[in-house]
């Protein structure tokens, strides 16, 4: 039996989709059969398989990267919270410059 999908990578379920498309089994076919356990990305992923894409790995994107995740600032939150249990997260933000948003991402997700 299959582990459950939920522990699958992005990269192992574009290999599926890529592994299926190469056996000749049509897009819609794979997107039945796939999207009801990975999501609705199978078709878009089957497209560029057919357009000639080979690589399973996300094109880069223009933007800002999400540096505010980083560890070490997770390590520098958690500490000033060590330091002081009292003191007020908007405070560490502000002290730390982290958008407030990537600050309770850090306090609530990663520390829990």
């Amino acid at each position: 039996m299959a582990p459950p999908t939920a522990v699958w990578s992005k990269l192992e379920i574009r290999a599926v989709v890529r592994f299926l498309f190469a056996k000749g089994i049509k897009c819609s076919a794979i997107y039945r059969e796939i999207v009801e356990n990975y999501g609705e990305h199978v078709y878009q992923w089957c497209s560029w398989f057919k357009d000639g894409r080979t690589s399973l790995q996300d094109e880069p994107r223009s933007g800002c990267p999400n540096t505010a995740n980083y560890d070490w600032n997770t390590a520098r939150v958690d500490e000033l919270i060590k330091v002081d249990r009292r003191v007020k997260l908007e405070e560490i933000s502000l002290k730390l410059d982290i958008p407030k948003t990537n600050f309770y991402e850090i306090v609530h997700d990663k520390l829990g």
